[in-house]
């Protein structure tokens, strides 16, 4: 009897173990989930969408016009960033008046993309709405975010290397309304254990937002 528990424990633990490594492998070379912390590609992405991002995609081909990519912030490489490629290497981009136009082409605007501000800055002043012209450097892509008059991009820090991009994101799977209100993690860390919990159970219904789950990017 004995044996058979001691044998039973070990099957389990050795498909534990299997499927540990499974996940690990699958989320340093295949698929990994990313939050969205800020309003940089709204109204594609929200804050508080959780989003699958697909690591092996560019292992067969290179970044196109129109993917949303997730890649480290050039500036500071511990920080990921997600933006929309919009040229790529060799393509001439070009921003006048905050219409985007590649190989002097104007482009249709993404679902999703959006301007807040109505004011055009000339291009002495800002990038943001007057840009380029520029072509596209060797193993580089130019990124923008769909929240064009608010996001910090191309525009901004420069092309960006191809080697910097982790993956092309896939899809929403999750998504969180942020919510003020909520308990936050910080000390004492007894009452926030005790009320983070509960306040989420309570609000679940208002805070899930059930249409944005399963859009594809």
């Amino acid at each position: 009897m004995r044996r058979r528990i001691r044998g039973t424990s070990r099957e389990y633990l050795e498909a534990i173990l299997v499927a540990a490594v499974i996940a690990v492998v699958l989320r340093a070379f295949v698929v990994q989930a990313y939050r969205i912390p800020s309003d940089s590609m709204m109204d594609t992405l929200q804050v508080g969408d959780f989003i699958l991002v697909n690591k092996f995609a560019y292992h067969f081909r290179d970044p196109r016009p129109n993917d949303v990519v997730v890649f480290k912030y050039p500036l500071n490489p511990s920080k990921d960033f997600v933006k929309r490629c919009i040229a790529v290497e060799g393509q001439v981009v070009e921003i006048r008046d905050k219409t985007v136009y590649v190989d002097n082409k104007p482009q249709p605007n993404a679902t999703g993309v959006r301007y807040t501000d109505t004011h055009v800055i000339s291009g002495d002043l800002s990038n943001r709405d007057n840009f380029g012209p520029m072509t596209v450097p060797p193993g580089c892509v130019f990124v923008l975010g769909d929240n064009r008059d608010d996001s910090k991009d191309s525009r901004t820090w420069g092309f960006l290397d191809k080697s910097m991009i982790r993956g092309n994101a896939v899809c929403i799977y999750w998504s969180w309304a942020p919510d003020p209100n909520a308990p936050r993690w910080e000390s004492p860390y007894l009452w926030p254990l005790l009320a983070i919990p509960f306040y989420n159970l309570a609000h679940f219904p208002s805070r899930v937002r059930f249409d944005r789950i399963g859009t594809t990017l």
